[in-house]
């Protein structure tokens, strides 16, 4: 089932082009990896679909994306957007993921805090509960936004460049969450660490500038090639790496 539909659609920053006509479906089981160099337009595509910049064309969403005037897409931004100077507590930066269904000034109920607890339960920070997130570390604050994003039960659920900032276990845990996720939402996930996310995703969603969708998690350089997606491949021990090279055409802007 399609959740979204991106139909010709193109972004720009002051004359600066990031994103060229793009077309794109996302289905209710995708898990997409989004790949791309710096600067070549991940972030932007995600804020276009999240409705967070001005863009050119369309994007068609499922009615099942909604629900009582709600957008059921959970987004974890990357950490460095987050202001974590603002005097909320943890199980705030949880709750504040039900803003879409409860309003700013709804009171949260005793099932909200319950089940922020229990988010932040399972993923380690349970001790962290009332502490100010200008008191937790980079890896916790990346753990609380997982738990905010997914508080809603979300459809579709984006992020961006979730494993900064978190130790090898965490990543490994989050990974797990991942694949259990995916049964139940579509998963746009994007990433520098190429090497791990091809053993997670189902495909892999190539950015820069223009955006090519390649139907399976394996990639080579020729298939790359042919979508002006030069890359790379690198080998550490036993787990391919893959590096981005310079794309012809790259854009500006992010």
């Amino acid at each position: 089932m399609k959740l979204l539909e991106l139909h010709n659609v193109s972004v720009s920053y002051e004359g600066c082009e990031a994103l060229h006509e793009v077309n794109l479906t996302i289905d209710s089981a995708d898990f997409l990896g989004v790949i791309g160099p710096n600067g070549g337009g991940k972030t932007t595509l995600v804020k276009a679909i999240l409705g967070a910049v001005p863009y050119a064309g369309r994007i068609d969403y499922a009615p099942e994306l909604f629900e009582r005037g709600e957008r059921l897409i959970g987004y974890m931004p990357q950490i460095t957007e987050f202001d974590r100077d603002f005097p909320i507590s943890v199980e705030e930066v949880v709750l504040s993921g039900l803003q879409g269904r409860r309003g700013f000034r709804h009171r949260y109920t005793k099932e909200d805090r319950a089940k922020a607890r229990k988010l932040l339960h399972d993923t380690g920070l349970e001790e962290l509960t009332g502490r100010p997130i200008g008191e937790i570390s980079g890896g916790q604050m990346q753990r609380a936004l997982l738990c905010r994003a997914i508080i809603s039960d979300p459809r579709l659920l984006i992020l961006d460049e979730p494993t900064n900032f978190v130790d090898n276990r965490f990543e490994h845990e989050l990974y797990e969450t991942l694949r259990a996720l995916n049964e139940r939402m579509a998963i746009l996930i994007i990433s520098h660490d190429v090497g791990t996310i091809t053993s997670l995703v189902k495909e892999i969603v190539c950015v820069n500038r223009h955006v090519h969708r390649h139907h399976s998690n394996i990639i080579t350089a020729e298939q790359l090639e042919n979508y002006h997606c030069p890359i790379q491949i690198l080998t550490h021990g036993h787990v391919p790496h893959t590096v981005l090279a310079h794309h012809p055409g790259d854009g500006c802007c992010e």
